[in-house]
């Protein structure tokens, strides 16, 4: 039997352009000899559809489509994804379904049996999980058919009380076959892969496993779709961050799998910086690509934060589709404004310069009769921020731009931001890195390019909101911040825990309760392209009003 395997990127909602991409690759399969052809997990709707699940219409819409793309299927088989009416009338009203189209119709259906409700997943909140995994049978070879988490129980210390393979693994299947949407996280692919491998080891099937490509919002799918031998041997690994279709062909006689038509037209990612820089790209690109925006703009101001940001959109969406704004105050070295010159000529991308100065003494003299003989603070810190991100929203709605954010995850969780200042944007572009790893992406960026100026990469960091003003006069050391931050964070260990790390107890208890008490402004921020396990955002959820510091 061949098997062609796709992996798509798909747009939430856009049933059009879904439904179409679909049948093109259900024509491209048959007339390549392909006797099925394999989608991702709610292919039809893309992933994650979210409330739109509460619509009546929005189901009614996937299954009306699924039917009109099973008249395309004969002579082929097709397994989709796609959400189903459960009909009993206890448990949720829908299933993750995985559909089997042949003969002009759909033959089989297979439901989700593990919904993820963690992290960024939240699928117990619109699924009822499947009672009865069962093979299916397509051109005479029992198929498992499993939908991405139902393979993920296979664990050490496993978060389910049941594992669905160990019920259809009764029925003598010939191969197994996982449609998923299994999100990008830098560390999440050897993860997945061990996780794939251990399920063929234990079942002694081969596997044949596609996932997800593109970003929905600040979720990225890398693709990686993947096929193993029932030795566990790896037979091919696809494209990443990019679409693909691969064919194989199955002996049921003798279980073999053959990779026989596609080429894996890219290198895998080297490490860890690679992959971030791939999956940021990717996710700019289909932020503005879905909206249907083409022009961004930022502030840069001379920093490292604004610099990364300002070439990775520039390799996302072109030089020509980046605009950056220098906005030097009173406070600004000239050092900045050189380097961030210097910058602009290097990626090819425009700019202006609108100094912050001007308007930022008309509001003094507005606030001289409340704020009197107040010495100069944090107020007029944030009012200098605030400017800014006034002129850059001005720009964005006189020209059709969208503001990119340029903050970081380690001034994001201390709360080293100005709220409706530096803080503002659509989309929130290195929110998930750590101020080291922007330092890392900037290095990365240049080995192939040497487009960030060097004395960008070696300035002290700072906001340039007062004299002679350093990050450090605020925050400790962003090598030791950040080691702190990646255990609370990523790692979830309480102050206790850290403070036996070796950690000085006033200093945890210093760093957790900035990160705690501004819990605030995280809530107000734009969306941030995940790229860790844990990043700000649906995928990490605590009280605005709450204490956690012994």
């Amino acid at each position: 039997m061949r098997i062609a395997l796709a992996q798509l990127n798909f747009v939430i909602g856009d049933f059009e352009k879904n439904s179409l991409r679909i049948k093109e690759s259900i024509s491209k399969a048959k007339s390549n000899q392909a006797s099925l052809i394999v989608f991702p997990e709610l292919c039809i709707s893309a992933y994650p559809p979210q409330d739109f699940l509460e619509f009546d219409d929005f189901v009614e819409r996937c299954n009306k489509i699924a039917q009109e793309i099973a008249k395309e299927c004969t002579g082929i088989t097709a397994i989709i994804g796609l959400p189903t009416v459960n009909p009993e009338p206890e448990g949720k009203n829908l299933f993750n379904s995985a559909a089997i189209l042949s003969e002009g119709r759909i033959t089989d259906v297979v439901h989700k049996a593990l919904l993820p409700n963690y992290d960024i997943f939240d699928e117990y909140r619109y699924f009822e999980p499947g009672r009865n995994p069962h093979s299916v049978v397509i051109d005479d070879t029992r198929i498992a058919l499993t939908i991405c988490e139902d393979l993920w129980n296979i664990e050490d210390d496993p978060m389910y009380v049941h594992c669905p393979m160990d019920s259809i693994i009764n029925e003598n299947p010939e191969l197994m076959i996982n449609i998923a949407a299994s999100p990008f996280s830098y560390e999440h692919r050897d993860q997945r892969q061990a996780i794939l491998l251990r399920n063929v080891r234990k079942y002694s099937l081969p596997l044949m496993y596609v996932n997800h490509v593109g970003a929905q919002t600040q979720i990225i799918f890398d693709g990686g779709s993947v096929v193993y031998d029932k030795h566990g041997n790896m037979l091919h690994e696809m494209n990443y961050f990019r679409e693909d279709i691969q064919y194989f062909e199955f002996n049921k006689d003798t279980g073999n799998i053959t990779h026989i038509q596609g080429e894996r037209s890219y290198p895998v990612p080297s490490g860890k910086t690679e992959r971030i820089y791939q999956a940021l790209i990717t996710g700019i690109s289909d932020y503005f690509g879905k909206l249907g925006f083409k022009k961004a703009i930022l502030g840069l101001s001379g920093g490292i934060d604004s610099a990364v940001v300002s070439v990775l959109a520039a390799h996302a969406l072109g030089s020509e589709n980046v605009r950056a704004l220098l906005m030097p105050s009173a406070f600004s070295s000239e050092g900045s404004v050189k380097d961030s010159l210097e910058l602009v000529k290097n990626a090819g991308i425009s700019h202006d310069i609108i100094p912050i100065e001007p308007a930022f003494q008309l509001f003094r003299e507005s606030l001289a009769p409340q704020f009197g003989d107040l010495p100069f603070g944090v107020a007029e810190e944030n009012i200098q921020a605030r400017i800014r991100g006034l002129f850059l929203m001005a720009m964005s709605n006189k020209f059709g731009y969208i503001l990119l954010n340029t903050s970081n995850k380690s001034e994001i969780a201390v709360g080293y931001g100005t709220l409706y200042g530096d803080m503002c944007g659509g989309l929130s572009v290195i929110g998930d890195l750590y101020k080291s790893e922007v330092y890392e992406l900037a290095a990365f960026i240049n080995s192939k390019k040497k487009t960030i100026p060097q004395s960008i990469i070696e300035k002290a960091p700072s906001a340039e909101l007062r004299p002679d003003q350093k990050d450090s006069d605020s925050l400790p050391d962003y090598g030791i911040l950040d080691q702190i931050l990646y255990q609370y964070i990523e790692k979830r260990k309480g102050p206790g825990e850290l403070i036996s790390m070796g950690f000085e107890k006033e200093l945890i208890q210093r760093v957790l309760k900035m990160v705690n008490t501004n819990e605030y402004k995280r809530f107000q921020t734009p969306p941030i392209l995940r790229v860790s396990s844990k990043s700000f955002g649906s995928g990490r959820r605590l009280p605005i009003v709450g204490k956690y510091l012994s």
